[in-house]
């Protein structure tokens, strides 16, 4: 099947291109440049040269590439996962998901697309209590930063599902870890936590919802090949509160446990955002993506190292 990659050289997009070549499909990947994408074509993808923001550029590219499925994974995150950089970054990734997005959307339309994912969010469902499911709203009234970043994935994702004649399917990951990612051993928050830097808030009762980078590109190949238009939760099987995997995270680093800070002070030093992040986060469920979508996913893999080594 011909697949039509917007966001390929991403930290999922790398991954998500690996595990398309592997099932046999024929990749076409968006792209500004010919240079920042040459692992791809060593690997025998297809490049389609064009600013996700010229509309006439990505419809060209599109209807060129004639594929059966889009997806579309366009964001702009910094190296860095801090509310300075999160801040600087946000205004360029709004306008990815929002005018990048309904480019390559309105592109898929014009080339006559049977089916369209989007990377969307799992973990700013309204807070409650139990794990989130697909039909939970999300959370727009939450805190700043995630009351503005909730509305425009709510606006995106009812864009794509009442666009006609498109099956959209909306992909809600969880945090990601593993390769190139903030968790991993080599990323930004691993370093933030060696350095006591990444507290637990109060008592840290934040549910957080995980998710394998490998895990979200299976699980996007799944739906891509038979997934049902509408909204999947795709995390793992373990939701856990801050206190828990924070803790676990420093342990499987090899660091000090992370320091404890009031709400108050949360508020004071990270404001409402981080208040939010620290203890009032909402699980999600993946009972949907393991039904429909015969979704697996690995062990969060600091929980299961530091398991092993309390238990020798």
């Amino acid at each position: 099947m011909k697949i039509f990659v917007a966001g390929a050289t991403g930290a999922i997009g790398r991954p998500l291109i690996a595990q398309l070549l592997a099932k046999g499909h024929d990749i076409v990947a968006l792209t500004r440049s010919s240079e920042r994408a040459n692992a791809l074509a060593e690997q025998g993808v297809e490049l389609a040269i064009a600013d996700v923001f010229d509309a006439e550029a990505v419809k060209a590219a599109v209807v060129r590439a004639q594929p059966k499925v889009v997806i579309e994974q366009l964001t702009a995150l910094p190296k860095t996962y801090t509310g300075e950089s999160m801040s600087a970054a946000a205004p360029l990734n709004k306008r990815l998901r929002k005018e990048g997005g309904a480019n390559v959307l309105a592109a898929a339309q014009a080339a006559g697309v049977r089916r369209y994912l989007r990377q969307s969010i799992a973990f700013w469902a309204v807070p409650g209590t139990g794990l989130a499911d697909e039909e939970t709203p999300l959370s727009l009234d939450a805190s700043p930063a995630v009351a503005a970043d909730a509305r425009t994935v709510n606006e995106i994702e009812h864009r794509l599902l009442e666009t006609p004649n498109i099956e959209g399917i909306a992909l809600r990951y969880g945090f990601f870890y593993g390769p190139g990612t903030w968790f991993a051993p080599d990323g930004d928050v691993a370093q933030q936590v060696r350095q006591q830097q990444f507290p637990i808030v109060g008592n840290g009762e934040g549910v957080w919802s995980w998710l394998h980078i490998e895990d979200a590109a299976i699980a996007t190949v799944a739906a891509a090949e038979r997934g049902n238009p509408g909204v999947y939760l795709i995390t793992n099987d373990q939701p856990l509160e801050v206190r828990v995997w924070l803790s676990a995270f420093a342990q499987w680093l090899n660091a000090l446990p992370p320091p404890q800070i009031s709400v108050e002070d949360a508020l004071r030093i990270g404001g409402a955002d981080a208040v939010y992040y620290g203890t009032q986060m909402r699980g999600a469920s993946n009972a949907k993506a393991k039904r429909e979508l015969n979704f697996q996913p690995r062990p969060l893999e600091w929980m299961v190292d530091t398991a092993v080594a309390r238990a020798s």
